[in-house]
């Protein structure tokens, strides 16, 4: 239909993606209007193993896409959406028109045609899409409806398509070479080799010392400011910036190579500070500049991100969630955005706002316009900004909104406002000054100061930063300095010397590492938050503090994937996968082709396919293996990390390595090659034979394993010349049975008591362990008791009842009549009292329950006392707002309670031509 048709009367059903965003756009569109969400896609590939029996052996088995028909993807309604696809069947039945409000960017435009396509409605279709969900831009988005983009759609669909192929076709390889459970995919091994990488950076960097002076000077009229030693002898004085990563001082090049760098030690720092005691100094240069600084762009997803990482501690999820529900509520416009652009609308509101809040010299004469370094910047028409056509302040809106989402709107109105003000002004001075040391030394100091005369935008917002201790140190000197000219005399006090070490790269935060994926234009900004999860949900990546560790499962996945995937996560590789999505999505490129292209390859170019068939012999050993300190080598094994010396030559034969559990809490770059001889040293023996059970025969051992110390008994299984030497058994008809060895004897095992050690636990101990559960005798209806130790602690047993005891040296001495009076007593969950939660956030919205965070036997978890859902391993309790807690909780209702054995099959829909809405735009291309 025409953009600016006039919309017809009658009912009408709008479909968003959202219930939250429904309710919002309801009250604007008034009478006549039916709002209903989808709940996200509908339909999606299923798991293979899920498809129909007479398809698993056709083209379309292997990855659920028909691979001999254009890479057709073969999709189903999801399980738990069947239900609201009969409700939208419902309303849509009682409709005369249907108008598809799904979010404006690919992923949106997706989720309209799979409802396209699944509700086969006979009614006018349109297409609607707003990047703000307010009266003003209800009203523009109705006045500008539209057909669907099928090129869009198309992107989107390549994009799934993709990720599944490269993820079926690598992950298997990483769980035969390394682990089950792994996962390779497009983007999140790509982020994974960056971490990977930087931790390898560290792992290599050698630290190199200087030293440095620092000085108090003060004018004859008595002003004081603080100075640092910048060179001796017209050699400049090194700095961190002058080492490599090896520790060795980098060579000058060009204007800096003149007079050489000269590196101060110790002996030479504090011989010139004792020589420059009672020197005179002299002013030998002043430097005055005009300063200006310029407002920041206003946010796009990423730099939100960022900031929010940066200023409020968040993590990229929980920045997007709340997010999410300022735009489904109206308050800011479409989060998932990389353009930096602005309407003329929002241009004047912000305006207006600087000049009412600040006064007309903080405005500009003309409009700033923003433009992104990305030519491909497309997925919402502007930058995340106030909604509306004036913007709402901050306290206006503080009493609607819960903490969390009044600190990140203040933050994106603070930011959007500010990129429309006026520059900060003022000036820079550098000062030089050099005295004379007692040995002849010229030592020449600097000192550097920048005046604001004017604030500009800095009256509203200043941008975060990621810098490095040095650079923060520098900026900290940054002050006002005294009114100097060459020549005037300053007097020297409290110089000092300092000594220094150079620090490793740091390690990536989640804000640097989505700067340097947007960087590298790797992936979409609203794949970053997405991404940073999985890999942490993986275990390839976990926090410290803000920063992000690689653990040594990524070491080995990155390292299998560098040399027998290199192309596919090559960091230009990957960014061009992004750039060809851009084309599919412009219509300048055939979905088809490009798969066929990218699986199949062509004479030129291998394919995905062709990789994985042709990988040849890849030594697991080697992959899991890397090199500590000599003969030391860290392996991965399926229980973890650990530490291996190799069997010395003149070693008894049967010999075996010494293995060392490398702790949880030590990050790669800790593992030093002295580090890893200490854990050697302090490991001992792996085991530790204590005698002999006098019942049995067996050997008792004590080992450390990787869930701690235990004690077992050695079942050694019989050999063939011990099985030929038995004498032959016979049937009853006469024919010699034949031999065959005895099931394998599971050995006894029990972890040691947390008072116990392998170096000092005896014989008599062991067979303690070894002898429980211990069985106390029966109550009065005959039910045996028993006392055992297990992994949460001691506790008694009776059928199906267990009490916990209070410790470890009850389990030998309780006696029955003790149990019994235990038994007797109420039941109480837990060990001990109930441990205060570990965080509480108010009513549960839908149970009306309180919402609590506890800790559970296997972590975290949230609970309303109805509904449980375990803290996700990428968030910490700390993080956690109640908005995410409520969000949890939801999706976990959403799912319900979890399915005994095998899921029913479902009847799989095959994608259908899509029924094409009425519309100017005649080219579609989607069948």
């Amino acid at each position: 239909m025409p953009a600016k048709a006039k919309v017809k009367t009658g009912k009408k059903l709008v479909i968003v993606e959202s219930p939250a965003k429904s309710k919002s756009i309801a009250k604007y569109l008034g009478e006549g209007f039916v709002v209903d969400a989808s709940v996200g896609h509908i339909r999606d590939l299923p798991q293979p193993s899920e498809l129909p029996t007479e398809l698993k052996k056709t083209s379309v088995g292997k990855f659920a896409i028909d691979l001999d028909n254009d890479f057709e993807p073969y999709y189903v309604v999801n399980p738990d959406k069947k239900k609201k696809v009969s409700e939208l069947k419902t309303a849509l039945k009682d409709a005369d028109e249907l108008y598809l409000a799904t979010d404006a960017d690919r992923e949106g435009e997706a989720i309209a045609w799979h409802l396209l396509e699944v509700l086969k409605p006979k009614v006018p279709v349109y297409r609607m899409a707003f990047t703000e969900i307010t009266k003003e831009g209800i009203a523009r988005a109705l006045e500008n409806i539209r057909e669907l983009d099928t090129d869009l759609v198309d992107a989107q669909e390549t994009r799934r398509v993709l990720d599944r192929l490269y993820g079926y076709e690598i992950s298997p390889v990483l769980w035969r070479k390394i682990a089950r459970g792994l996962s390779a995919g497009r983007v999140q091994s790509v982020a994974t080799r960056l971490v990977v990488e930087r931790e390898r950076e560290r792992m290599a960097f050698r630290s190199a010392g200087y030293w440095d002076l620092t000085g108090e000077f003060a004018t004859t009229a008595g002003e004081s400011f603080k100075a640092k030693l910048a060179s001796v002898d017209g050699a400049r004085v090194a700095t961190g910036r002058d080492f490599d990563d090896r520790g060795n001082l980098k060579e000058a090049r060009g204007a800096k190579a003149g007079a050489g760098v000269v590196r101060l030690d110790e002996a030479a720092a504090t011989s010139l500070t004792a020589g420059l005691t009672d020197a005179d100094f002299a002013v030998t240069g002043v430097d005055t500049k005009p300063y200006t600084r310029r407002p920041a762009a206003p946010f796009t997803t990423s730099t939100l991100q960022q900031e929010a990482s940066r200023k409020l501690r968040w993590s990229s999820r929980i920045a997007m969630q709340i997010a999410q529900r300022l735009y489904e509520n109206g308050y800011i416009t479409y989060m998932r955005t990389d353009s930096v652009a602005l309407s003329n609308e929002a241009i004047g509101a912000a305006r207006r706002q600087a000049e009412e809040l600040y006064g007309g010299d903080f405005v500009p004469d003309k409009p700033r316009y923003y433009k992104g370094k990305s030519e491909n910047a497309q997925e919402a028409h502007e930058a995340v900004r106030p909604a509306g056509d004036s913007f709402r302040r901050p306290r206006d809106v503080r009493s609607q909104l819960s903490a969390d989402e009044f600190k990140l709107y203040e933050l994106i109105w603070k930011r959007t406002v500010a990129s429309q003000m006026a520059d900060a002004k003022g000036s820079t001075a550098s000062i030089r000054l050099t005295g004379t040391a007692t040995d002849g030394r010229a030592a020449e100091f600097a000192a550097s100061g920048t005046v604001i005369t004017f604030r500009g935008f800095m009256a509203a917002y200043e941008e975060g930063k990621d810098v490095s201790e040095e650079e923060r140190e520098a900026a900290d000197g940054d002050r006002r300095l005294p009114q100097l000219s060459d020549g005037d005399a300053l007097v020297g006090t409290g110089i000092e010397a300092s000594g220094h070490e150079t620090t490793p790269p740091a390690r990536y935060t989640e804000a640097s590492i989505v700067a340097e994926l947007e960087a590298r234009e790797i992936g979409r900004p609203s794949t970053f938050a997405p991404t940073i999860s999985t890999i942490m949900d993986r275990g390839y990546v976990s926090k410290r503090g803000s920063a992000l560790v690689p653990s040594w499962v990524a070491f080995s996945v990155v390292r299998l994937l560098e040399e027998h995937f290199g192309q596919y996560v090559d960091y230009g590789f990957t960014a061009a996968l992004e750039d060809d999505l851009d084309e599919i999505a412009k219509g300048h490129k055939g979905r088809g082709a490009w798969l066929k292209h990218f699986y199949f390859g062509d004479d030129d170019v291998r394919g995905l396919r062709d990789v994985v068939e042709n990988l040849g012999d890849i030594d697991a050993r080697a992959i899991n293996s890397v090199e500590i300190a000599e003969s030391i080598v860290l392996r991965v094994g399926k229980f973890g990390p650990y530490l291996e010396k190799p069997v010395p030559a003149d070693s008894p034969e049967g010999t075996a390595p010494q293995r060392v559990n490398v702790p949880e809490d030590l990050a790669p770059d800790e593992l030093t090659a002295e580090k890893a001889v200490e854990l050697m040293e302090q490991q001992g023996p792996e085991e530790r034979e204590l005698g002999t059970d006098p019942e049995t025969g067996r050997p008792i051992v004590a080992k450390d394993g990787r869930y701690g110390p235990y004690v077992t008994e050695v079942i050694t299984e019989m050999t063939d010349e011990e099985l030929e030497a038995m004498p032959t058994e016979y049937y009853k008809n006469g024919k010699p049975k034949p031999k065959k060895k005895p099931a394998k004897v599971k050995p006894r095992t029990g972890s040691l008591f947390k008072t116990m050690d392998v170096e000092t636990i005896t014989l008599e101990d062991a067979l303690q362990i070894l002898s429980l559960p211990r069985v106390l005798g029966v109550d009065e209806e005959g039910k045996e008791i028993t006392v055992q130790n297990g992994r949460f602690g001691p506790y008694l047993k009776k059928g199906t009842d267990s009490r916990s005891i209070d410790s470890e040296e009850q389990i030998f001495k309780i006696t029955l009549d003790e149990a019994n009076a235990i038994y007797a007593q109420p039941k109480q969950r837990g060990r001990r009292a109930a441990a205060p939660p570990l965080a509480e956030f108010g009513e549960d919205p839908t149970s009306g329950k309180a919402i609590v965070v506890k800790d559970g036997r296997f972590g975290p978890y949230i609970t309303d006392g109805e509904t449980n859902i375990t803290v996700p391993r990428s968030s910490s309790v700390e993080e956690l707002t109640r908005e995410r807690a409520v969000e949890l909780l939801e999706e976990k209702r959403a799912k319900g309670p979890a399915k005994k054995g095998a899921a029913k099959k479902t009847t799989p829909a095959k994608k259908a031509p899509a029924k094409k809405a009425p519309a100017k735009k005649t080219t579609a291309k989607k069948k």
